[in-house]
């Protein structure tokens, strides 16, 4: 069988490519996994927040929303969104850190400035000494990952797309117009060649013979800890500290927290480093009054990015039908509605659409030239 689309990686943006592609024709998804999710999109505790990331990484945030609040009829069983809201706090003499993001407050989306008082009435293990500027954005809300892509996948499947597990890529060649696809158990036919491979997407791209995005996998870790027992974790926002951009957010009744680091690294099966993780406990207790008496659980997952941390969507310029879909960084979850819909667009039409053309042009690995 020859394939219209073949899709390489089965996380969040392989996963939603195949849902929205599989209407336009064959569709084939490989991941090298046992399971499809199991790097990435499996180790993401997300937030939807149309404010985060750069210009175009917001203007994409932004073409999701709506897939994320009303999603398509039949999609999911449960909302994918649960409100959470976020506190931004600019700690350690810089008061004015967080002007930008209240400019970008609009109506519907507000984002407010709050009084160190109330800020640590809200989140009460924050020390008021340390807080120098503090700001709201009620909108932010969390993001049920696993829901969102089984989803996808059961979508996609249910539309007549193939989901093929433990199928690493080895090589690729194309002759005649098809690509051929090696892998380590077998071979596949298909007209297109769609990377979504994560932090593994340039090295697919030297096996098809296209020129490197360069492409960085940077490496993040998170740990889970037990709140103090006067806190209810439901209750609380996601808190980010601007300055170091270092993050806690409840987790099913913990608490996570991240040192918001990006260490580049080789693409591989990430686990954190004990030295990471034992300054992230140190600044905790330093900067704010929780108390750490054991780790319930630590874990590392990479975030690729290229040169402007604005993902790379488009065909290559230079290897016929080989389309990329990579460099999400940390932005990959919440943006994978709207890459979704581009990928199909320039695929099935050759343009983007009315929701995707202001943007579009930012994403083209033409700008990597």
């Amino acid at each position: 069988m020859i394939y219209d689309f073949l899709i390489i990686g089965g996380g969040i943006a392989g996963a939603s490519a195949a849902h929205e592609l599989a209407p336009y024709g064959k569709v084939l998804l490989l991941e090298k996994e046992d399971a499809p999710g199991f790097h990435a999109t499996g180790r993401s505790a997300a937030l939807f927040t149309r404010n985060y990331g750069n210009s175009v990484v917001r203007q994409v945030n932004i073409a999701s929303a709506a897939f994320f609040r009303v999603p398509p009829d039949g999609f999911c069983e449960t909302p994918l969104l649960t409100p959470r809201g976020c506190l931004t706090v600019a700690q350690g003499g810089d008061a004015r850190a967080l002007d930008a993001l209240l400019g970008l407050s609009e109506p519907g989306e507000e984002v407010s400035s709050m009084s160190v008082a109330d800020a640590c009435a809200m989140v009460p293990f924050l020390r008021p000494d340390r807080v120098e500027q503090a700001v709201f954005e009620a909108n932010v809300a969390d993001i049920d990952v696993s829901s969102l892509h089984s989803s996808y996948l059961k979508g996609a499947k249910a539309r007549g797309a193939l989901v093929e597990t433990r199928q690493a890529v080895t090589a690729m060649t194309r002759a005649d117009g098809i690509w051929t696809v090696q892998t380590v158990r077998t071979s596949f036919l298909a007209g297109i060649v769609i990377n979504a491979a994560g932090a593994w997407a340039d090295q697919i791209g030297a096996m098809a013979g296209a020129r490197s995005i360069g492409l960085v996998p940077k490496r993040r870790t998170a740990i889970i800890i037990k709140p103090p027992a006067d806190i209810t974790c439901a209750a609380l926002p996601a808190v980010d500290f601007a300055v170091s951009g270092a993050y806690i957010k409840p987790e099913g009744g913990m608490l996570m927290a991240s040192p918001g680091d990006a260490t580049p690294t080789d693409p591989h099966d990430a686990w954190p480093d004990d030295m990471d993780i034992a300054e992230l406990a140190d600044w905790i207790e330093r900067e704010t009054t929780l108390k750490i008496t054991k780790i319930e659980h630590s874990w590392a997952g990479l975030r690729s990015f290229v040169a402007d941390e604005t993902p790379v969507v488009g065909y290559d310029t230079a290897v016929p039908d080989f389309f990329w879909l990579a460099g999400q960084g940390g932005f990959g979850i919440m943006m994978a509605p709207a890459l979704a819909v581009l990928t199909t667009e320039l695929i099935a039409t050759g343009r983007p659409g009315t929701q995707s053309q202001d943007f579009a042009p930012a994403l083209s690995p033409a700008r990597l030239l």
